[in-house]
């Protein structure tokens, strides 16, 4: 019996370590999870501030450009808000790339040449390929980049071009408004998510640059504009080409634009996936330039980005692992906590509305993340896209 005695205490160190080096891997995975949300804008919030000189009496020419693809049930409003603005901006030049659409799209923006001038596109193309087009027929100083379905508070365009005034900024990101976040706990989520996406991206233009922007209201100096292929992202790549051309790429706050939410779970998840193997793709694609940045600027692009997209892998090690340690803790307890998540999967993935049904939806919106990078590395990206019917 006294024999047996050391190999029972080396199989208990075992075990021991065994359960202390998965305790370390289930709180470093929830750390990397929560870091990009709760920890780096404590860091941005530390930085010092980096003002940008406005002028309120700066003019200059504006071209406003956005692509459509089965927009006819936005369009009249889109085209509304495009009027208001050009009683404001007489000389705004609109610009307008249909992708082929299968509705009545183009033939409701090309009945309004007085406001927009359409290029039609011979069959799906893609966003990036009928930017790039019209981008080389824009004849303003700035670029004004939207979507189809989102409108521009009345002073958006007058704003904007106080912050040109400063030849530093070399691109200006504006303010989204989701609307209808009250239509599912999928709304409620994105619109929560975007607040904080708005609160980041304020926090790095104070600091220096936004790393990226979102499609639904950025500008560039048009001479900025890069070149790229047709498979990018075109939203980060284009915006990012103020950072890599030396200005900056800053927020302004009250240059307001506003959108609705997607309100279906499957549709959240096949747009968020979507975007991910795009944003991983046009990373691949950047590289070269992304590794002349400033450390400041490195530091916030891994921070703000990276870190993100393998937050799906952070959320998977992380449970599996924690199980593990519950396994060798007490077998029982680890089989009765995997079928205990299992079960509020289930029921997570039913509901609607509440916290279960919020932390699905989070989950989701990491492993979308996480399957749009896998399709990234292996060489897959989206050229087209599909407007969201909840919306």
């Amino acid at each position: 019996m006294w024999t047996e005695l050391p190999k029972l205490q080396l199989n208990l160190h075992g075990v021991l370590v065994f359960i202390n080096i998965a305790i370390a891997v289930t709180f470093c995975c929830a750390l990397l999870i929560v870091y990009p949300y709760a920890i780096y804008p404590i860091v941005l919030h530390l930085l010092p501030s980096k003002p940008v000189a406005t002028d309120a009496a700066y003019n200059c020419q504006v071209t406003l450009v956005f692509c459509a693809f089965n927009e006819e049930r936005s369009i009249a409003q889109k085209l509304a808000n495009i009027e208001m603005l050009k009683k404001r901006h007489p000389q705004l030049q609109v610009l307008a790339f249909d992708d082929g659409s299968k509705d009545n799209t183009a033939e409701l923006i090309a009945a309004r040449p007085d406001l927009v001038t359409l290029v039609r596109g011979a069959g799906r193309n893609g966003k990036a390929y009928g930017m790039k087009i019209l981008a080389r027929m824009s004849q303003g100083d700035i670029i004004v980049f939207t979507d189809a379905n989102v409108t521009l508070r009345e002073d958006a365009i007058a704003r904007l071009m106080q912050y040109y005034a400063d030849p530093t900024v070399g691109g200006v990101c504006g303010s989204l408004r989701y609307y209808g976040e009250g239509q599912s706990s999928t709304a409620e989520i994105g619109s929560l998510y975007w607040k904080l996406e708005e609160h980041l991206k304020k926090e790095e233009s104070r600091t220096g640059n936004v790393m990226g922007a979102d499609g639904s209201i950025f500008s560039l100096r048009r001479e900025l504009y890069p070149e790229f292929p047709d498979t990018v992202l075109d939203d980060l790549t284009v915006s990012m080409a103020a950072v890599f051309s030396g200005h900056r790429l800053i927020k302004a706050e009250d240059v307001i634009a506003f959108e609705a939410l997607v309100a279906k779970r499957g549709e959240e998840f096949a747009r968020k996936m979507r975007i991910s193997t795009r944003a991983f793709h046009t990373h691949l694609v950047m590289r070269p330039q992304l590794k002349k940045m400033a450390a400041a600027d490195k530091f916030k692009y891994a921070s703000r980005k990276m870190i993100r997209w393998f937050g799906g892998l952070f959320l998977i090690l992380g449970v599996f692992s924690a199980v593990l340690t519950a396994l060798k803790i007490y077998t029982m307890l680890g089989i009765g906590i995997a079928l205990l998540l299992v079960f509020t999967v289930m029921i997570g993935m039913k509901a609607t509305r509440g916290p279960l049904a919020a932390a699905i939806e989070v989950a989701m919106a990491l492993v979308a993340t996480l399957v749009g990078v896998f399709k990234a590395m292996r060489g897959q990206t989206f050229t087209i896209w599909n407007p969201a019917k909840s919306r």
